[in-house]
């Protein structure tokens, strides 16, 4: 049971994580700086990223003596879409009056990608 729910958080984290990309993407087409969702670039990341972040990790550790190769890959994923977005994010210039620091996201991605290594290895 605790690993279908850390299975479930991993995946609800990587559909974050797309949908925030999607979003980014459309706004960067977009003359008036907005994509698909009605969010700005701050309440975008509370919603989708703040989550996105934090969800892997609470299922590393729900499911921690569970093993699983599947959950370690999702979470694998899930730090692998933070570290394309933070690069993303040094890539394309920030709009005018906008502060952005993708060291804070390389972090966490870290972070997620060594918890998915741990949970490979130990199954």
């Amino acid at each position: 049971m605790a690993l279908k729910a850390s299975m479930i958080l991993a995946a609800i984290s990587i559909v974050l994580l797309v949908m925030y990309g999607a979003d980014v993407a459309v706004s960067m087409g977009n003359s008036e700086k907005q994509g698909f969702l009605p969010l700005d670039d701050k309440t975008r990341g509370m919603i989708l990223g703040g989550p996105a972040i934090v969800l892997p990790i609470i299922a590393f550790f729900i499911a921690l003596k569970e093993k699983s190769k599947g959950l370690g890959g999702l979470i694998i994923i899930s730090g692998i879409l933070i570290i394309i977005g933070g690069l993303a994010m040094i890539a394309i210039p920030a709009p005018e009056g906008t502060e952005r620091n993708p060291i804070m996201l390389f972090a966490p991605a870290v972070i997620q990608i060594a918890l998915g290594a741990i949970k490979i290895v130990k199954s």
